[in-house]
């Protein structure tokens, strides 16, 4: 099997994910604190997580769905191709 190179580290992963959340909640002109409000996530986490790229799974879901963009999360990893037929055979078991 062929190694995947990754060139971002899952820090830099996750600071780009909060970096497209912090920009939504911008858009939609929602503060941290509303936001905080809206969707059950402490202000703390919120700010936390724009700042670092560090949240629960929970908590990015409630966060998501509180900007309306659910849909994204309940699409994550649909579309995963497979490698090889091996991967269609093991999934059919």
């Amino acid at each position: 099997m062929a190694q995947e190179y990754v060139w971002e580290t899952p820090e830099e992963i996750n600071l780009a994910l909060a970096g497209r959340m912090r920009n939504i909640r911008r858009r939609r002109a929602i503060s941290q604190e509303r936001l905080s409000q809206i969707s059950g996530v402490s202000f703390g986490s919120v700010k936390r997580f724009e700042t670092t790229g560090q949240i629960s799974l929970l908590s990015l879901t409630k966060l998501s769905v509180a900007l309306g963009c659910a849909d994204e999360i309940r699409n994550l990893f649909t579309q995963v191709p497979y490698r090889n037929i091996e991967e269609v055979i093991r999934e059919g078991r």
